[in-house]
């Protein structure tokens, strides 16, 4: 399912424990760490393929978790030709994500990577709320950037970024924008403006 620019939708998770440290899952036989996400099946709500995200990626259910936030808007990334599918090809651009930002109320051995017969990790890790951004598959950095910015507001009350957040990048005036308009929603008092 795709929309009319060509970005299929999707869900991305990021779960906190209570010391706001970050899920953090390696890929099954790859040396690449990442969040889990997913796509939107037709007819689902971005919630209901997140809890199904959840549940196929990382083992938890509904009442495992509390859901604290999530992006304002889609977040999207191209995808580059060499790892996009022949068959989709020039329709194919890439995914838009609504991100969601989780506080695990279980206990770590709840977490099961092979509730599915497909899992997606082989291994996890908590990690500090602000992951580095090299060790994530480059055509995802600038997302999991804004992802990250954005969401940050529910985790550090302060009002503003926090001092480890990543610093925008200088490259495209597109990125720069889209960066810029994170960190003001990351900035932004919970519950809109004071």
């Amino acid at each position: 399912m795709l929309d009319k620019d060509g970005y299929r939708p999707n869900v991305g998770i990021i779960l906190l424990n209570g010391r706001n440290e970050v899920f953090w899952g390696k890929r099954v036989k790859q040396h690449s760490w990442q969040f889990p996400q997913g796509g939107i099946k037709y007819g689902e709500s971005p919630e209901q393929a997140m809890f199904r995200e959840l549940w196929e990626e990382v083992g938890l259910k509904a009442e495992h978790v509390k859901i604290v936030g999530r992006t304002r808007e889609w977040l999207r990334y191209d995808v580059p030709e060499q790892w996009i599918r022949r068959e989709l090809r020039g329709n194919y651009r890439g995914q838009k994500q609504i991100w969601f930002l989780l506080r695990l109320t279980a206990r770590d051995c709840d977490v099961c990577l092979r509730a599915t017969a497909h899992p997606e990790f082989d291994a996890w890790r908590w990690h500090e709320y602000w992951v580095p951004l090299e060790t994530v598959i480059e055509f995802k950095r600038d997302v999991y950037q804004q992802a990250l910015l954005e969401l940050s507001r529910f985790v550090f009350k302060s009002g503003r970024p926090h001092p480890k957040a990543p610093r925008p990048r200088a490259s495209r005036a597109s990125d720069d924008r889209a960066t810029n308009g994170a960190i003001a929603a990351a900035t932004e008092p919970p519950g809109g403006t004071a």
